[in-house]
């Protein structure tokens, strides 16, 4: 296999990657100092042009979203989103702890592209390291002249603080994440207005996921044309992908867009765990629907190849499911995570994601019937797009995508009154 590129996990690996000295030696900062000798303008459209999109799902073009917000007198604010909660997702954490000043750096030029002063970074409440390695880094940036006032000798002050959540799912969401931040109970808010015209403190904000901010340097200091040397016309650059579940060496893999899915599990991920053969693949977290083994072939890692293939690149974390597990017991613990993180605001959610948690659970155990299967595929038809943000679509498609496309597995359950698998489990799934 050649060589994959390295523009996100360039320097992880290296003893003290952590540090500003060790981000300096690579070069690090010069692309900030770069974007503060253009204009604003210029430093926003040379991102839209180098094709960068939102890593945190959405795939909505970076530069683009900058451009929203309004040219006013008011306070403007950058939001980062390392609320990683997605499950199977776990890229941002790496970024953070092996390379903190990268994402400072992204946050000064996107900053400096918006003429916003101020920043958060809004991190998972369980990423207590991550936090820590920030913290720090942030002190160093400071103490460099970096950030705090007049940065880079510019008439232009940033400052950066990093905010810890609770652990709520729903966070992630870009409205519940300010409202979070603001001190108040994580819920999304009804749109319009949207942020870039009331968000944060009711200011301007732009909200992106940390993935996104990390791999503005690089585009700032090589160019449009090195960064889209990488990837597909539409999708351009490369992404860290997260491959969990049945396979030998699961891990965080910088690749670029477009890779091969089997090409991953295979070569890069070190093939099925004890010569599995694969069953399904969730290819960008667990809201993305689910493909059958079938599927999978020649399916490549972009937007729209996947698209194209009937699910969604999402967080870039591909979930590997190798034969023998059980699709039911899986979808019932999917639909009792979303249950959990639900914040009750909208009825299909609060209720939908409940219901179907209790219908899969009664399906596994056998004491269902078989119109029960349609009731559970209709529970998530009736959520999708009914509420306000999109949790109730995520635990939609893959309550819909499961039921369908491995329906004999859920039939089997009712007739044998219980999983037919369940003696072949070693340990019960909790």
């Amino acid at each position: 296999m050649s060589e994959l590129p390295k523009i996100l996990s360039a320097n992880w690996g290296k003893p003290n990657s952590t540090k500003l000295e060790t981000y300096l030696a690579a070069g690090g900062y010069k692309a900030a100092e770069k974007a503060l000798g253009m204009e604003p303008g210029k430093v926003a459209q040379e991102v839209l042009d180098a094709g960068l999109r939102g890593r945190g799902g959405a795939g909505f073009p970076a530069g683009r979203k900058w451009t929203f917000m309004p040219k006013d007198s008011r306070p403007r604010y950058l939001c980062v989103n390392a609320d990683e909660g997605e499950p199977g997702t776990f890229k941002d954490r790496d970024i953070m702890r092996f390379d903190p000043h990268m994402l400072i750096e992204g946050i000064i030029i996107a900053c400096w592209a918006m003429q916003a002063n101020n920043s958060y970074i809004y991190i998972r409440g369980e990423f207590a390291e991550p936090a820590d390695i920030l913290e720090k880094a942030l002190d160093e940036a400071y103490a460099k002249g970096y950030l705090g006032d007049k940065i880079f000798g510019k008439d232009f002050s940033l400052k950066v603080w990093v905010h810890r959540g609770a652990g709520a799912y729903e966070c992630g969401e870009e409205t519940a994440l300010i409202e979070s931040l603001e001190g108040k109970r994580g819920q999304p808010r009804i749109r319009p207005p949207f942020p870039p015209q009331r968000g944060v403190f009711n200011m301007p904000t732009t909200v992106n996921n940390v993935e996104t901010i990390a791999s503005v340097p690089f585009i700032l200091k090589e160019g449009v044309a090195a960064y889209r040397k990488y990837g597909t016309e539409k999708s351009p650059g490369t992404k860290l992908f997260c491959i969990s579940g049945h396979v030998n060496k699961p891990g965080v893999y910088e690749l670029p867009l477009g890779f091969p899915l089997m090409k991953l599990i295979a070569e890069v991920a070190g093939g099925m765990k004890d010569g599995m053969k694969l069953k399904a693949v969730i290819p960008g977290g667990s809201s993305t629907p689910v493909l059958r083994a079938e599927e999978c072939q020649n399916v490549n890692l972009d937007y729209e190849s996947l698209a194209a293939a009937g699910s969604m690149l999402g967080s870039g974390a591909v979930i590997v499911i190798g034969e023998g597990t059980c699709m039911v017991k899986l979808l019932e613990i999917l639909a009792r995570f979303y249950a959990h993180e639900s914040c009750g605001q909208c009825t299909p959610c609060r209720e939908g994601c409940g219901w179907a948690a209790q219908i899969a659970k009664r399906i596994h155990e056998g004491d269902a019937e078989i119109k029960d299967i349609d009731v559970l595929y209709s529970v998530g038809e009736q959520m999708l797009g009914r509420t306000i943000c999109p949790l109730a679509d995520a635990a939609a498609c893959p309550i819909m995508t499961f039921t369908s496309k491995f329906r004999a597995e859920f039939e089997a359950h009712i007739k044998n009154r219980g999983c037919p698998q369940a003696k072949a489990y070693p340990v019960e799934f909790k």
